[in-house]
């Protein structure tokens, strides 16, 4: 009796044991779900799906949707194989049924290469029924007049969805109208031109086709708000006079500077021109005894001179400036 109820516990634990491991393998009740739903798939199917790893609930929601939204292009294959690609098959589907309700032309094949390509193609469908408005930072730019002025849009863009594989994101699409208004603004002849017609900007720069190569399509682009910044024109000609004031003030600098050098060496010049005055005077006692000694130098010669001496230091003395 004893050895009878072990056998009945061993024989119910490995029942249970294999019912559990059946239905892991086998989800029978997925697949009444599946076949309730107007799903065609078979247990055979679902068991393979455990073995190569693959999400079987996911594979099965996906297609239940599809059939339910009238897809007649997703099959089981291809989204185990977008799955095991490493994409997201209920973004794919998602976006397929949004789509297809929204009258966009868009196939499995496509999406599903969106979304491998890294972009989220169910918020990309949603973009396209309802477009996105970005901002862009403050834009600095300069009118003809030297006057800054910075500006600030709006962009309204849709998904482009043919574009979105290998198409340019946002700050391509930013870049590009930054630089529009730059060059708007920067043709313009005067800033009050720009004041006066804000909307000229959004012309000038919608016409450039400026999103061209992204994944966006720009519908229109609003100007925000446009504040006067600093008169650069006035700036720039302080900087110019200031720096020609330099130029003028190193110019004189040097013209004094090769003034006073050209002083020094005229003093220098007078100084030796002085040494030698004192030695040829100093030499004049000698000469002057010798013209007596030999007889060509009088006595009244002598005074003659030395009174001629008196009369040039008298003059001397009388055109000397008065000191103070």
């Amino acid at each position: 009796m004893f050895f009878s109820e072990i056998i009945i516990t061993i024989l119910c634990i490995i029942a249970i044991v294999f019912v559990v491991v059946f239905f892991y393998y086998v989800p029978f009740f997925l697949w009444i779900s599946a076949r309730v739903s107007g799903v065609h798939i078979s247990l055979m199917q679902l068991f393979l799906m455990r073995i190569r790893k693959v999400p079987a609930t996911t594979i099965v929601r996906a297609m239940i949707e599809a059939h339910k939204a009238g897809l007649s292009d997703v099959n089981r294959d291809d989204l185990e194989a977008h799955y095991l690609a490493g994409g997201n098959v209920d973004a794919v589907v998602h976006a397929l049924v949004s789509a297809s309700k929204a009258n966009i032309d868009l196939g499995f094949k496509m999406a599903t290469a969106i979304d491998l390509a890294g972009r989220d193609v169910f918020q990309a469908v949603q973009m396209s029924v309802n477009p996105k408005v970005i901002d862009t930072p403050p834009v600095t730019a300069v009118a003809k007049d030297g006057i800054q002025l910075i500006a600030k849009a709006r962009v309204t863009v849709r998904a482009n969805i043919r574009q979105l594989v290998g198409g340019a994101g946002e700050d391509t699409v930013l870049a590009r109208v930054g630089e529009g208004i730059v060059s708007s603004i920067g043709s313009a002849a005067s800033h009050k031109e720009v004041l006066e017609n804000p909307d000229s900007i959004s012309k000038l720069v919608l016409r450039k086709g400026l999103d061209s190569g992204t994944a966006f399509e720009i519908l229109s682009i609003d100007i925000a708000d446009i504040d006067i910044g600093k008169n650069i024109g006035a700036a720039l000609q302080i900087d110019q006079a200031q720096a020609d004031k330099n130029i003028a003030q190193a110019k004189a600098e040097e013209r004094r500077a090769m003034a006073i050098a050209l002083e020094q060496e005229m003093k220098a010049k007078a100084q030796e021109a002085r040494a030698k005055v004192i030695e040829a005077e100093a030499e004049l006692p000698r000469a002057m005894a010798e013209a007596f000694r030999s007889g060509n130098l009088g006595v009244m010669d002598y005074y003659r001179m030395r009174n001629i001496e008196a009369d040039t230091n008298m003059r001397e003395t009388i055109g000397a400036p008065v000191k103070k």
